[in-house]
């Protein structure tokens, strides 16, 4: 843009003069403008400007009444009674500066008689970093330097090339701001070590410089182009353990820079190979895998430059057998007497360890006792439920598919993870650490610590009700350790129940407590649905609040009634919350007096709004409500 910007000013300055050539055809009839020593000056240099009247050209013979003014731009700068007037002009800026002599009559507008522009500005400096470049052995020879600090005056630049057997190339470039010439001539191979010398002229007005010579050969400037056609082709459709990558390069080719990498990270891996001739194989990638992959070429081992990097070939590599295990967990719920259901739960394999795409799991359940499979399912969820007897000892086995084949199974038995009271760590807390995490510590069981061979931490978002379908998260812990972070699907003013297990090799203990990240008043009280009257005692009976408006958790809900009409403060019962509980009875209310009943809720950060007013009369057996 900058070099456009140049080449439009530059145009502008011939514009400029050619305008003033006019004019003074057309305006210099009355008399002349001289500038002395010229009309090109060097920055800091002095002019002497002189304007003269023609004969009988003024107002009249008498010079006393010719006055001359000579204007800078449109500022006037000097004037004189006569019939010429001269001026000492200095401290001129770089670039072009307009001067113009007018005649002032009396009782006349002023008259132009002539004009004159001086262009200021410097000599060129001497062309530095001159360098050349043949872009592929059919390309051709170009040269670019730096031409230092603008000179403000026309400058011309020619670039001149010697060779073998006295043959000599020029290109003059009238580019005011030219750092750039092709040649438009070819180096061939047939001498590579035959010598080249370059050199650039500036030339202006006010002197000239040349740069040093640069001298070089064929095997110096000639960059290759870069390899093209680049393909990948993997030995065994069925592994990655050796592939090979092939390309096309110009015939001169002797070096080659290999660089790839998955197309999700910032790192290159790089390969430097000699006289590959298009083929190098590669042992080290991962399977499953998108990678990137460029290829740069060069002449000689020492001398030239690199080619460019080749445009990007982006290949994915085949699929292998999943390696790694899932880390399966699961729930037990009594359904009745005789059956309970099973859910099992587990995790995704990380990309390194699926090796693929997950096509679905293998779930084995097995009664052990007897020793006969007794289900095998195919699902592709990361969850799977079950109806089993209570009776005997069950096992599952959990594996991932992909098109190559199954990953090792998991076994686990199925026990009852909260039996073993002496196993349940104790002292269990949970403590917000961030927005989005929460830090939840636990001390050893009391007893049997040495049979605790790994915690386990579980979390799901608390609802009221069926919580069959609410994410279940977990995480691992070694049983050294007493605490772990959660952050997993944790959200801000959310309510989650917290479970610890620790477990040893056939059985296991637990403790629960309720945590969030971040909590709230909440955003409204309950909804009081029925009050009935029991033996003198009311039961009130209330719907629970929607779980997006709790924000946090529930800690205490309160009942307020007082007397309708009555002026005095409520009284209230303050109960703890339980996630089940939706009736509390109240025993203190006289009998045939109306009363007016709400009720709130509150998290640790305060305090609800109250839910609606019912009104209710204790007599009878008649509830009344609005």
């Amino acid at each position: 843009m900058a070099h456009t910007f140049r080449r439009c000013s530059l145009a502008l300055i011939f514009i400029t003069m050619w305008l003033l050539i006019k004019a003074k055809i057309d305006e210099c009839k009355r008399g002349d403008v001289t500038v002395k020593p010229s009309r090109v000056i060097l920055l800091g240099s002095t002019v002497n400007i002189s304007c003269s009247l023609k004969p009988r050209q003024g107002c009249s013979p008498y010079s006393r009444r010719n006055k001359l003014i000579l204007y800078k731009f449109d500022r006037r700068i000097n004037f004189h009674h006569g019939h010429s007037l001269n001026a000492q002009v200095t401290g001129l800026p770089l670039g072009t500066t307009l001067f113009v002599c007018k005649l002032a009559c009396i009782n006349s507008d002023e008259i132009q008689i002539c004009g004159a522009e001086i262009l200021v500005g410097v000599a060129p400096e001497q062309p530095q970093n001159l360098s050349c470049i043949q872009k592929g052995e059919q390309g051709t020879v170009a040269c670019t330097w730096e031409r230092g600090q603008d000179t403000h005056l026309y400058t011309e630049y020619t670039l001149q090339l010697s060779g073998p057997k006295n043959l000599t190339w020029q290109k003059q470039c009238k580019d005011h701001y030219c750092d750039y010439l092709d040649f438009g001539i070819n180096l061939t191979p047939e001498s590579p070590e035959s010598n080249f010398t370059a050199k650039v002229t500036a030339v202006n007005s006010l002197g000239s410089s040349s740069s040093f010579p640069s001298t070089f050969t064929f095997l110096d400037i000639v960059r290759p182009l870069p390899p093209w056609d680049i393909r990948i082709k993997f030995q065994k459709a069925s592994s990655v353990s050796r592939c090979t990558l092939y390309w096309r390069d110009e015939g001169l080719v002797l070096l080659n820079r290999l660089r790839y990498r998955p197309s999700n990270s910032r790192h290159w891996n790089m390969v430097n190979v000699t006289e590959a001739r298009g083929r190098h194989d590669l042992l080290d990638l991962k399977p499953f895998t998108e990678y990137e992959f460029q290829i740069s070429s060069k002449l000689h081992l020492y001398k030239g430059s690199w080619s460019d990097w080749s445009e990007t070939l982006r290949a994915q590599t085949p699929e292998e057998e999943p390696t790694g295990m899932l880390d399966v967990w699961y729930m037990k719920r009594h359904i009745d007497y005789s059956r309970q259901q099973i859910s099992l739960f587990w995790k995704n394999l990380s990309v390194s360890e699926a090796r693929g795409k997950i096509l679905h799991y293998q779930v084995t359940l097995q009664e052990l006792t007897g020793g006969k499979v007794m289900t095998q399912n195919i699902t592709g969820h990361t969850s799977w439920t079950t109806v089993i007897s209570r009776t005997g000892n069950w096992a599952v086995a959990v594996s991932a598919a992909n098109s190559k084949g199954n990953s090792l199974p998991t076994r686990i038995n199925i026990m009852n993870l909260c039996e073993a009271g002496l196993l349940a760590p104790h002292q269990v807390s949970a403590n917000s650490e961030s927005m989005d995490s929460i830090l939840v510590t636990w001390q050893p069981p009391r007893k049997d610590l040495s049979a605790v061979q790994e915690y386990v931490v579980e979390w799901r978002q608390l609802h009221p009700g069926d919580d069959t379908q609410i994410p279940l998260n977990w995480l691992r812990s070694p049983p050294y350790n007493v605490s772990a972070l959660i952050s997993e699907n944790i959200k801000p003013y959310t309510c989650y129940e917290i479970r610890v297990y620790a477990l040893s090799e056939d059985q296991g203990g637990c403790s629960s407590i309720l945590g969030n990240s971040e909590h709230k008043a909440p955003l409204s009280g309950p909804h009081i649905n029925a009050i009935t009257e029991e033996k003198g005692s009311i039961l009130i009976s209330w719907n629970s609040i929607p779980v997006q408006e709790q924000m946090g958790c529930l800690l205490h809900y309160r009942i307020y009634w007082k007397e309708r009409d009555s002026n005095s403060q409520p009284q209230l019962c303050e109960i703890p919350y339980r996630v089940s509980q939706n009736s509390h009875p109240i025993n203190s209310l006289q009998p045939r007096v109306t009363y007016v009943l709400w009720m709130t809720a509150l998290t640790a950060a305060g305090e609800s709004s109250q839910g609606n007013e019912r009104e209710f009369c204790l007599q009878g057996n008649s509830p009344l409500g609005n």
